[in-house]
């Protein structure tokens, strides 16, 4: 079993949408960077722990726990002319994009990212490290007991 840290706009989908999805489920779609494409191509599994991350927001942070749900899929919005993550490469035939389906798990507290720069468990880990940009990152073991540890602490 691996784990992951997946970034989420939560004005685009949020820990909370994902928990009022059918099954606590959706489409993980639009990424567009080739590390973190093959990430999920290459490296996820179902069943792989999953940090529900919120970026681009007024907080940053871990938002909940989540899972891989399915094996990897071409992205359908890369077919798709009217959506912002069309791709004018991509072929049904050679699908450039693709996309897992997670399934949220765990809602606890919210942990912010500048407590995360607090934890000294944590200062290893790829969001940590300046200039990291990825939607995608792999998280290691300890790194992973060490969140979900405290988003347990004061769980909702």
């Amino acid at each position: 079993m691996r784990y992951w840290l997946m970034k989420s706009e939560p004005d685009e989908v949020s820990f909370d949408d994902v928990l009022a999805a059918p099954k606590q489920t959706v489409a993980w779609f639009g990424v567009r960077n080739y590390q973190a494409r093959n990430f999920m191509r290459d490296a996820m599994s179902v069943g792989d722990g999953v940090l529900f991350y919120h970026s681009s927001c007024a907080v940053p942070g871990v938002a909940g726990i989540a899972e891989v749900a399915s094996t990897p899929y071409p992205d359908a919005s890369q077919f798709d002319p009217s959506s912002h993550y069309f791709d004018p490469k991509a072929t049904e035939e050679n699908p450039r994009w693709i996309s897992v389906d997670v399934r949220a798990v765990e809602q606890g507290r919210y942990l912010p990212l500048t407590e995360m720069r607090t934890i000294a468990a944590l200062e290893d880990m790829v969001l940590l490290q300046k200039g990291s940009r990825l939607s995608i990152s792999p998280v290691t073991n300890g790194q992973w007991n060490a969140i979900v540890t405290l988003l347990r602490e004061g769980k909702r």
